[in-house]
């Protein structure tokens, strides 16, 4: 077995495992129990706008200036990714960074408009909770692409990722590795 390095600190693996605990209780609980439905909102809410934060002043691998890459990037990596040439990069490839920015950003559109639909001026207005039900939809959308970008990459890459955010250790780089 090859070296492994620490890679994702225990802030950004806990903060992952709790945003897919809040969004999955969200998301069963839609049409049922509201009260949960909005403290798990709450709790995404929260978490997204703590992740931000940490995503400014965490460790190299948290850090969005080290993961966020101009759409050029992206675009080059995915076309990569279809050629089956990609690189393995030790903490997230630049589709994984566009990723979380869109996660990020549909998970703070639905939790405001979920919120919104609390508030009197909102309440029982019909196209802020159809504007929330697309949001969240489009949420379920991205995290079936994220899954699928995980899977793909750890076959490919020959390393378990899932496993990688819950120990935050993956393989040490390789000279065709990029950092």
């Amino acid at each position: 077995m090859s070296a492994e390095i620490k890679v994702w600190d225990p802030i950004v693996r806990i903060f992952h495992w709790s945003l897919v605990g809040s969004f999955a209780i969200a998301w069963v609980t839609a049409d049922e129990w509201d009260d949960l439905h909005e403290w798990a909102g709450y709790a995404a809410a929260a978490l997204v706008l703590f992740r931000l934060v940490w995503g400014l002043i965490g460790p190299r691998h948290a850090r969005f200036s080290e993961f966020v890459k101009p759409p050029r990037t992206v675009i080059a990596y995915l076309k990569n990714v279809v050629a089956g040439r990609e690189r393995r990069y030790l903490g997230h490839n630049p589709a994984g960074g566009a990723m979380i920015v869109a996660l990020l950003c549909l998970l703070l559109g639905t939790s405001f408009t979920g919120w919104l639909a609390t508030t009197d001026a909102f309440w029982g207005n019909e196209w802020i909770e159809e504007l929330h039900e697309t949001l969240a939809n489009g949420l379920l959308l991205l995290v079936g692409l994220h899954v699928a970008g995980v899977l793909l990459a750890s076959i490919r890459h020959h390393e378990n990722l899932v496993r990688a955010m819950i120990t935050g250790r993956k393989r040490a780089t390789a000279s065709s590795d990029t950092t």
